[in-house]
């Protein structure tokens, strides 16, 4: 009889503390035993030589659109890419999926759908809009991971932004519930006065879009909502923050004593406005690509440990939605779910590169060993932690569940279109080379994709907070 369900050998394990080669024993569908040399019989074994074990990305960002626009998406299509990228757990936003997730009903509606469909694990963002305050009880009540609230034009027709009465009032109640509130936090007053006058001379260019959406208005919205957070007391969490003073002004009130902390996406550290220029549509997102000396900065903060998560903000369309010439009026979202890891690993390594010129091979180790812990830690802890998943999620120690990327970080590949796992094959990515490629995805100890392909079926779970 076996002693263990699965013995993981000799891989380089990653955590957010620690980087070590070990053995990872796993039986009954957890971690039962962390050791160097593990003996005993197991039903089955990977030899992890050579390759690095991260806990699986835990996506707290995604737009998957189901129920209601899964031909934009759909959680079975979505959640197969996640995997594909070394990702057992992604949170849904309400929108864009129709209805949007802002009642108990339309949570049930969804829930349905992923049972059904997801290959991963799962959690749902409720929506935070006018008219549904009345319902975050029962979202709560559900499981919902928190609220989402845009704090400018969403692009969904039924997704309205809130004002300023509903964000307070809104913060509030979550706050009494326990519940973070993540906000899209752009200024709408400037944001639509800018693109108004733009549009109304009939300038409608990418150039024209980017500068509609400076910084100041992320800033503007990012003040507001910390602001309101300190009042409240409400748990803020800022998506897809793009820039580095965004970030600081995050860091700064966290040091005041406000519970508030950000996340940003691949994007926004690996392109530039440069980058949307050149490829057009599929580069196209809000906030936008900012200047390269603007990512510099975000990176900087991310580095000193300022930023909490990283998310894709995958937020898939049809390709026509992508054809518009007018600017202002094309699909604002990028499809990047499957690359997270690879792109923050390669872009860390052509970043750090200057930092190690002229530097002894002894001083090499430490600082990739400190790039690896940081990037578990956005990618897994910090989501589990941030957001009070049970203590299963997001690490790779005794009695948590056995969810693990297994990278081959000398690697080298280029993303290529027939390689996606999306719906619509689209993405600003496609032709990028990157050095780190997910090489197996494992799921509470069963692998769910492996060299290229994926493997089983649906054995996705609802995870809610505790």
């Amino acid at each position: 009889m076996s002693k263990f369900d699965l013995i993981i050998r000799h891989g380089t394990i990653v955590t957010h503390e620690t980087e070590c080669v070990a053995d990872i024993g796993v039986a009954d569908g957890k971690i039962v035993i962390l050791e160097t040399n593990l003996s005993g019989p197991a039903h089955s074994e990977i030899n992890a030589t050579g390759l690095h074990i991260f806990s699986g990305v835990i996506d707290a960002h995604v737009h998957f659109n189901e129920p209601g626009r899964t031909d934009w998406e759909g959680i079975e299509t979505g959640s197969r890419a996640l995997a594909a990228g070394g990702g057992t757990m992604f949170f849904d936003m309400p929108l864009n999926a129709h209805p949007p997730t802002c009642d108990a009903e339309s949570f049930d509606l969804k829930l349905a759908a992923a049972q059904k469909n997801s290959l991963t694990d799962f959690a749902f963002w409720g929506g935070l809009v006018p008219g549904n305050l009345d319902k975050l009880v029962k979202l709560a009540e559900c499981g919902v991971i928190g609220f989402k609230a845009f704090m400018s034009n969403s692009g969904i027709e039924d997704f309205s932004c809130v004002d300023d009465q509903t964000l307070r009032a809104g913060m509030k109640i979550a706050a009494k519930l326990k519940l973070p509130v993540a906000v899209h936090a752009e200024s709408e007053t400037l944001t639509s006065k800018l693109a108004q006058e733009k549009m109304a001379v009939g300038k409608t260019s990418i150039r024209d879009y980017l500068d509609s959406r400076p910084i100041a208005a992320e800033l503007e919205a990012i003040r507001r909502a910390i602001d309101f957070a300190g009042e409240t007391g409400c748990a803020l969490h800022v998506v897809h923050v793009s820039s580095g003073e965004g970030v600081a002004l995050i860091a700064e009130a966290k040091k005041e004593g406000v519970d508030v902390s950000c996340e940003t996406c691949p994007h926004y550290l690996v392109l530039t406005e440069a980058d949307v220029e050149k490829l057009g549509a599929v580069a196209k997102c809000a906030p936008p690509l900012r200047a390269a000396a603007t990512v510099a900065k975000l990176w900087e903060h991310l580095l000193a440990g300022d930023v909490t998560t990283v998310g894709s903000d995958h937020s898939p369309s049809p390709p026509e939605m992508k054809t518009d010439k007018n600017f202002f009026k094309v699909w604002g979202g990028i499809s990047g779910v499957q690359h997270t890891l690879s792109l923050v690993l390669t872009e860390w390594q052509k970043r750090s590169a200057d930092l190690l010129i002229g530097q002894s091979e002894a001083n090499h180790l430490p600082i990739r060993r400190s790039a690896l812990k940081l990037i578990a830690k956005l990618t897994s802890f910090n989501v589990a932690e941030r957001f009070c998943l049970p203590k299963m999620k997001g690490r790779i120690e005794v009695g948590a569940d056995p969810d693990f990327a297994l990278m081959d970080l000398a690697q080298n590949f280029s993303v290529r279109k027939e390689d996606l796992f999306y719906r619509h094959q689209q993405s600003p990515y496609i032709g990028r080379p990157l050095t780190g490629r997910v090489v197996q995805t494992i799921l509470r100890g069963q692998t769910i994709f492996k060299d290229g392909k994926i493997i089983g079926t649906q054995r996705g779970q609802l995870i809610k907070p505790v």
